[in-house]
């Protein structure tokens, strides 16, 4: 995905254009008793009059300077200079210019208020703060074509009320046609139905807040925060609106989403969104323009499940050609669908019966008294039975049919009706049922067989459901039935009836029977079952987890590498190994696979904080919704960039955000939908390992360094595990946060050796050199990087950490340290470092890489020592380790290399404190002789650690000048 960045007409803001004046500029000259710049009229390419300086001097010595006004800046951070110059060709001159040139300076002076004097501020670089030395393109020539030179130079970045502009000339012979000052500033933008005001840029990025265009609004607005986007410090807005805004109903976006429109008469739109008007459905129509919904037609209706873009309709039509069949005391009716359905497809029907005395009496509801099969209301078929009419009775059936808008009409569905007549004589009633036989699941009923005088009684009908459920239907051809696949201990009603050829008769009176609670032989049975099943899947896991345990031994026995054996790292199972993001065939992929991409409008730059190898670092927030705010740093690529540059800044994030460690440091996201492209990681406030210790020199115990490098083991461990090599692991490299907690950071390109160099180092594809003093010798001499290799730059950083970020191997060339290290010369033990930590650090620099721990054993070492504080009182001498003549290079230096108490001081890098000494009369070694620890707090060494060096450095320095008493200078 390659970023998308936005590009418009650029707005200007003019704050200074002198082509526009019509009197003198009257801008201060220096030096005033010999004024060389002279203010005169002339001719601009166009030949209008303007006001110009000239100058060419008259002698070789001394510069001379020409100050403007004082230039309101108005808001802009950052202002760009247009100047106008001709500038004649040296060779041009008299003979006697030796020391003519053919550029001149420019600088600039903040101030907020109009301070400037003739003398103040003092005529030289600082205070002034220098733009560019500006050379002429065109150099005009004695008989030559006059032409004059453009220069558009920026200043920045600005922060007071106004600023001055001045000209330094030493020795051009020019002329200063025209100064225009200017700013750039995003203009008024209208974009994806967001409007956003002029904006200046006061940083990198400005974010600007909108709002909707009229007859637009935010979905969800009550819970999204306007409309933003950001101005960039070149005056073009970048990306797009972070929420959008859409037409309300009744509008559309016109004019390439700049407005909303109004849907015209007849047409309308029913919801938020992008969508166009469309014309009114069927049977509707829209009364005036913009207008979310259109009206149905008189008669015709739309039901309230119904979409606003559906057509209007009408209520069906009767059914129609209703068909009868009648078994004595029942009714079968089928009937054919309407003719006109309403235009819907939701069509139902609705079946009422009504009951008629004597011929001409009056029809009543039918109530409770019949029952219908499947339903009297929703019928979906065209086919109802209606059971347990009376005998020689005439009934009335009216059938309807609805739809979704029946009720909306306000009349009757339509119907159509038949009349019948049921038959005189129906079957007895059955009475009298019991109960032969009840279990857990069954019930065996019996009943007496009724005396029927007119038809033989054919079969029988039984219905029984637990209380308030439904009837289920049981038929029977004998006076007896077994009710099977019931509940345990649960109450049954039963009715049963009779029918004969005059149909079914009525259904005799509810009776209750009772299922058993509880089958003694079936419970036993299943006891014992379950019993047998979970003793057998008892045996079965036993048996696998004797098998795996066995098979893991095993495996172990024979692959030495999974062993454990002196402390070695045990490889587990199933552990997640780090992808080189390089070996896919699109590097893209990699990035949207292992790093996730961020809306640019969650971020918030704050603050610049330094520079990358890609572009600036800075500090910022980020606000995730659902999430809490929270700092972290940004890295963005600076612009120009080619694909490949943007592929390796981007790897950066590949490789990361495949970590997750509480001593890594943790990838936020990406940002590469907008520009500049950002990496953002969290924010670490005490900033690289090494300046941190150096700036805390002496402040922090043994047992918190220990801490520390405990914290970088266990990262690192985590890395081996996933089989990724570090390949410049330094204190430089750590990143602490405010609870002191260290984690690895950099994560770049993989290196190779620079040859035939005389001071070889590594180099990145990008020029960036890692000093070989951290590097392990294998990797060196043959390239071989591995987790061994990591574990010699381990040993480095601890030697770093204990020496308060001490510089490895001091002011050694790269080659002294290859050369000493084949000599099997080991760094010796910082200043009170205690004798396990030393020995650590020279178990990592073993020459055999397989002889190194392993980051396990590191790890694992230093918890013992964390448990066992004591052991950290014993301190290493300061001559262990192998004897080697580099040694000498840790000691002071000698007296004859220092003529001075400056010179000693920045011998041992306590350069800091030379005024404080020189000022509290400590000017010679003599003097120093007799200091102690309250003249050294006088002075303004403070901290314990820079106390200990100072006067550890003088025993030293007493006992080489041959008395303990005294000191030579």
């Amino acid at each position: 995905c390659v970023c998308v960045c936005v590009c418009m007409c650029l707005s200007f803001k003019i704050l200074m254009n002198t082509k526009l004046e019509t009197s003198d500029l009257k801008w201060t000259v220096y030096p005033r008793n010999k004024p060389e710049w002279e203010e005169m009229s002339g001719l601009d390419e166009e030949n209008n009059s303007v006001r110009t300086y000239q100058f060419c001097p008259t002698d070789s010595s001394g510069s001379h300077w020409l100050r403007s006004t004082l230039i309101e800046r108005r808001g802009a951070s950052q202002v760009y200079v247009e100047l106008r110059f001709t500038m004649m060709e040296c060779s041009s001159l008299p003979t006697q210019h030796r020391t003519c040139k053919e550029t001149f300076n420019l600088f600039y002076y903040q101030a907020d208020t109009d301070e400037a004097t003739a003398t103040y501020p003092p005529w030289m670089e600082n205070p002034y703060v220098k733009v560019d030395t500006v050379a002429a393109d065109f150099l005009l020539r004695k008989g030559g074509e006059r032409k004059f030179n453009v220069k558009i130079l920026r200043l920045g970045t600005l922060n007071k009320r106004g600023f001055y502009l001045a000209f330094q000339a030493q020795g051009a012979c020019m002329a200063l046609l025209s100064v225009r000052v200017f700013f750039k500033k995003c203009p008024a933008l209208t974009r994806a139905l967001s409007s956003f005001p002029e904006t200046v840029p006061r940083s990198l990025v400005q974010e600007a807040q909108g709002e909707c265009v009229a007859n637009a609004a935010q979905p969800g607005q009550r819970t999204q925060p306007p409309p933003r986007m950001f101005c960039g410090e070149d005056g073009q807005w970048v990306g797009q609106p972070s929420t959008a805004c859409a037409c309300l109903p009744g509008y559309e976006p016109a004019d390439n989403n700049v407005r909303c429109r109004e849907c015209p008469s007849g047409q309308f739109k029913s919801g938020e969104g992008s969508g166009l008007c469309s014309p009114c459905p069927a049977h509707s129509q829209a009364v005036s323009a913009g207008t979310s919904s259109c009206l149905c037609h008189p008669g015709y209706y739309r039901a309230e499940s119904d979409a606003p873009t559906t057509a209007c309709t009408t209520p069906p039509s009767a059914p129609r050609s209703i068909v009868t069949q009648i078994n004595d005391t029942s009714v079968t009716l089928e009937w054919s669908e309407p003719l006109d359905n309403g235009g819907r497809r939701d069509l139902s029907y609705g079946v009422q019966c009504q009951r008629c005395g004597v011929p001409g009496g009056r029809c009543t509801s039918c109530g409770d008294r019949v029952s219908y099969r499947p339903a009297q209301h929703g019928l979906t078929t065209r086919r109802v039975v209606v059971w347990g009419l009376l005998p020689h009775t005439t009934y009335i059936f009216l059938v309807q049919a609805l739809n979704g808008v029946s009720q909306l009409s306000g009349r009757e569905p339509s119907s159509e009706s038949v009349n019948i007549t049921t038959s005189r004589d129906v079957p007895v009633l059955v009475s009298g049922i019991m109960s032969d036989r009840a279990t857990e699941s069954s019930l065996t009923l019996r009943w007496p067989v009724p005396k029927q005088s007119h038809y033989t009684i054919l079969h029988y009908q039984l219905r029984y459901c637990e209380k308030e459920d439904a009837w289920h239907y049981k038929e029977s051809d004998s006076a007896q039935v077994v009710l099977t696949d019931l509940r345990r201990s649960t109450q049954y009603e039963v009715q049963v009836r009779a029918r004969t050829m005059a149909g079914y008769g009525n259904f005799s009176p509810a009776m209750s029977f009772h299922t058993l609670p509880n089958d003694d032989g079936s419970h036993s049975q299943l006891l014992v079952t379950g019993v047998l099943v979970a003793m057998g899947l008892l045996l079965l896991i036993t048996v696998i987890v004797i098998a795996i345990f066995c098979i893991r031994k095993h495996s172990r026995m024979k692959d030495p590498e999974l062993s454990d054996k002196n402390g070695q790292y045990l490889m587990g199972q199933g552990i997640k190994v780090y992808i080189d993001p390089f070996t896919y065939e699109d590097p893209n992929e990699a990035v949207r696979e292992f790093a996730k991409e961020i809306d640019v409008s969650f971020v918030k730059i704050e603050e610049v904080i330094g520079a990358g190898e890609f572009g600036e670092v800075c500090r910022g927030r980020l606000k995730v919704p659902g999430k809490k705010e929270n700092y972290v740093a940004i890295k963005t690529l600076k612009g120009g960039y080619t694909e490949k540059q943007r592929r390796d800044f981007l790897s950066e994030a590949s490789i990361m955000g495949q970590f997750q460690h509480p001593n890594i440091i943790h990838l936020e996201g990406i940002i590469t939908a907008s520009c500049p492209v950002m990496i953002i990681t969290e924010y670490m406030e005490n900033g690289a390992l090494d300046s941190f210790l150096r700036q805390n020199d002496g402040q922090f115990t043994p047992i918190q360094l220990v801490g520390m490098l405990r914290g970088i083991a266990s990262g690192m461990k985590y890395l081996s595990e996933m089989s990724y090599v570090h390949r410049d692991l330094a204190a430089r490299n750590i990143l602490v946060n405010s609870n002191l907690v260290c984690k690895v950071s950099d994560f770049g390109l993989s290196r190779f050796l620079q040859e035939n160099s005389s001071d070889p180092t590594y180099t990145s594809s990008l020029g960036g050199k890692i000093p070989i003093r951290w590097t392990a010798p294998e990797a060196i001499a043959f390239r071989k990087f591995t987790s061994a290799s990591d574990v010699w730059s381990y040993g480095i950083v601890m030697w770093e950490v204990m020496s308060f970020g001490e510089r490895p191997y001091w002011d050694m060339s790269n080659q002294d340290v290859i050369n000493a290290i084949e000599q099997d010369y080991r760094l010796p033990p910082p200043p009170d470092c205690p004798t396990f930590l030393h020995q650590l650090m020279l178990d990592c620099w073993q020459k055999d890489r397989a002889a190194r721990p392993r980051f396990a054993a590191i790890v694992s070492a230093l918890d013992k020592l964390i448990r066992n504080p004591a052991s950290l009182k014993i301190v290493a001498q300061d001559g262990a380790g192998p004897s080697h003549p580099l040694l000498d290079q840790r000691g002071p230096p000698p007296l004859s290399a220092c003529n001075s108490v400056g010179e000693w001081l920045r011998a041992i890098k306590m350069e800091r404190y030379e005024e404080g000494f020189l000022q509290a009369g400590f000017t010679s070694f003599q003097m120093l002789s007799q200091i102690s620890t309250e003249d050294l707090l006088r002075i303004g060494v403070t901290l314990a650690g820079h106390q200990k060096k100072i006067l550890s450095s003088l025993q030293v320095i007493r006992v080489h000048n041959g008395s303990p008493g005294t000191m030579r200078f």
